[in-house]
């Protein structure tokens, strides 16, 4: 079964309310419309009433049991608004300035899943990164075991050599340009509790250099080594059962024969299902490689350090790409709420 047909098959159990900002886009709608018709739950779309209708009607989208919300004539906005005075960066701006904030729908849709009015939001299909990224960051409540947010890509790769049976998770492919020791070493454990939660598969985290087991002379890979060493602490410290290990070539983590020859007492030298860059220019140009060239099906960014699920989708996201990402963060409330019951 491919990976994202088992998160289809996971989530009906579970349908949820997932927000998407860009209400008009056509591969938003068209996407939204399938989530629902597959029993994954309820898209809401955010937008003017008019505009959704007739950007639907000329896609050919079927809007029932599509709920639409326009912030401007919201009826949650004076509370919205009440709420965002309330936070410093906004307590001295004003009511006008911080209404004409508010009725932006992705800081309407950050507001909506960090009060429960919706699971999850996913957004970025037709803006930069940076106006989508930033009402989520500044809204949404961080983790508090962490310093910083990042995110990670979900693959699912033609060839099922590789990975667990084609499945592998990369980051940090979108957020901190050059993480430090310590930011990378969170992104291995988050990226790692992702891939459980999403698959059930025990994470093999290899933390990503130009080197294997070097000495530890050159600055970049004694960086990785370090992280490596940082990210098994912290998974011990945490309980969380997963292999890490680094600094290692990006060949010896997936080849198995390469992997036996260079490292043979790892554990995830040529078994790595999670591949952790050390700096963005690498993971991204990667992660885009595999996608055109390799043909890999890719799901993202997913937002690690947030309280609440959330996407930030690459403007090249198909309209399967952005049904699977919806998903994908729907699950992740879903599996999200089961450890907070238990």
């Amino acid at each position: 079964m491919k990976f994202i047909a088992s998160v289809f098959d996971k989530l009906r159990k579970s349908p949820k309310r997932v927000v998407f900002p860009e209400g008009t886009e056509p591969r938003i709608l068209r996407a939204a419309a399938r989530f629902f018709k597959l029993g994954l739950g309820t898209p809401v779309l955010l937008g003017a009433h008019d505009a959704i209708e007739a950007a639907a009607a000329r896609e050919q989208v079927n809007l029932d049991h599509i709920g639409i919300i326009d912030p401007v004539h919201a009826e949650d906005l004076p509370l919205f608004c009440e709420r965002l005075e309330k936070l410093k960066r906004y307590r001295d701006v004003g009511k006008a300035t911080t209404e004409s904030i508010m009725v932006k729908p992705n800081y309407f849709g950050a507001m909506m899943v960090q009060y429960g009015q919706a699971d999850a939001i996913v957004t970025g299909a037709d803006e930069e990164a940076s106006s989508t990224l930033r009402p989520l960051l500044q809204l949404i409540s961080p983790l508090p075991h962490l310093k910083s947010v990042s995110s990670c890509m979900a693959l699912d790769l033609s060839n099922k050599r590789y990975g667990e049976r084609g499945v592998m998770f990369f980051a940090d492919c979108a957020v901190i340009p050059e993480p430090t020791v310590d930011q990378l070493a969170d992104i291995a454990v988050e990226t790692g509790i992702t891939c459980r939660r999403l698959t059930g598969m025990k994470p093999r985290i290899a933390m990503l250099s130009f080197t294997t087991h070097s000495s530890g002379r050159l600055p970049g890979p004694a960086k990785v080594a370090a992280a490596t060493a940082l990210a098994r602490q912290r998974a011990s410290q945490r309980g969380i059962e997963m292999e890490i290990d680094g600094e290692m070539q990006a060949d010896t983590a997936i080849l198995p024969e390469l992997g036996a020859k260079k490292a043979p007492q790892s554990l995830v030298a040529g078994r790595a299902n999670v591949l952790i860059f050390p700096d963005l220019a690498s993971s991204n140009i990667a992660v885009k490689l595999v996608q055109y060239l390799a043909g890999a099906e890719t799901y993202g960014q997913l937002l690690l350090g947030l309280a609440r699920p959330c996407a930030d989708l690459s403007r090249g996201a198909t309209e399967d790409d952005i049904l699977g990402v919806a998903a994908i963060v729907a699950l992740e409330a879903v599996e999200a709420r089961k450890l907070i019951h238990h």
